[in-house]
């Protein structure tokens, strides 16, 4: 059984891409779009989600410190609205927080330069905001990701 997924970190300037493998347990990093306008952003998500063969789309949420909405949050909610008008696949708010220390951390534990941990890491965030979801939903059970 296929439960691929492709996992979404949005910012202001650009949106971070992951996909995960076949079976819904791995993400990978895919890509960076450049942000243009928020129906041309969901549009080139639902997209690439349908050239990945994705079943749902994580799109990352990032919440205040106290979990709470702050407008970053309600800027994805809009986006997140967005593309559920624009596609039939599930579309899923993830708690994103820390994905983009996560991030930064994983790149220093590469081993990678200053100058590479400069450039952008949208799409190693996304991964890692797919990630949390995939283990979380793993840990639980693979019969709650099909509600």
């Amino acid at each position: 059984m296929q439960l691929k997924f492709l996992g979404i970190d949005h910012g202001n300037a650009r949106i971070g891409v992951a996909v995960s493998d076949p079976a819904g347990s791995l993400a990978r990093p895919l890509q960076i779009v450049k942000h243009t306008s928020r129906a041309a952003d969901a549009q080139t998500v639902a997209r690439i989600a349908i050239e990945e063969n994705c079943q749902s789309i994580v799109v990352g949420l990032p919440l205040d410190s106290d979990g709470n909405m702050g407008p970053r949050a309600r800027s994805v909610t809009r986006f997140v609205e967005e593309l559920q008008r624009q596609t039939d696949l599930s579309v899923i708010a993830w708690d994103e927080s820390h994905s983009t220390k996560q991030a930064m951390q994983a790149s220093i534990d590469r081993g990678e330069g200053k100058k590479k941990r400069k450039g952008a890491m949208d799409d190693q965030a996304a991964a890692i905001i797919l990630q949390n979801y995939l283990d979380s939903h793993i840990t639980r059970g693979l019969d709650e990701v099909n509600d």
